[in-house]
Parts: structure tokens; sequence; C-alpha cells
């Protein structure tokens, strides 16, 4: 399991409080919401909350692009490299 994706994991259960679950539960592909891990809107802003604080992330409520980057877990660790690879340039 790539090292970033476990740690978005961990940070998800930390940050919704998801203690029955562990990190090595979460398909790093299975969508975010609905069907998959099941969260919400208001899941959705504390992850992006949190997300922000541990990565820095540099989110926009009103961007387009941010269903596609919370799809999964993937998705999010694929933005976070984009994002740190973009500020170190």
């Amino acid at each position: 399991m790539d090292a970033l994706e476990l740690d978005i994991k961990r940070l998800i259960i930390e940050a919704l409080g998801l203690e029955d679950l562990r990190p090595e539960e979460i398909d790093s592909e299975a969508p975010l919401f609905g069907e998959g891990l099941g969260l919400d809107s208001i899941d959705a802003l504390e992850l992006g909350v949190a997300l922000r604080k541990k990565y820095q992330l540099r989110l926009e409520a009103n961007d387009p692009d941010n269903r596609r980057h919370f799809r999964s877990v993937r998705a999010l660790a694929a933005l976070i490299q984009h994002q740190s690879v973009g500020s170190q340039a």
C-alpha cells in the first residue's frame, strides 16, 4: 500500500471518527461518497479541513474538479502529490 494513501486513510478515520474502520479496510479506488465509504457532504467539509491542515492543500469551494479530487483515496493522493510538486517549482 502506498504510504501517502495509507496516511490519507488514517486521516479519514481520525477526522471523521470512524473508529470501527481500519485503514486496510478502505479500498484506495473505492468511491468515498455514496456506495463506497458512504461519506456525505458534512464529511466532505470535515475531510477538506483536515486535508488543508495536514497537507496545506489549496481547495476552492466552487472548483468543479472537487468531485473528481474527492472521488477516492487514490484521487486525493494524486491531488496532494500534484500540489506538493507544484509548490516546490
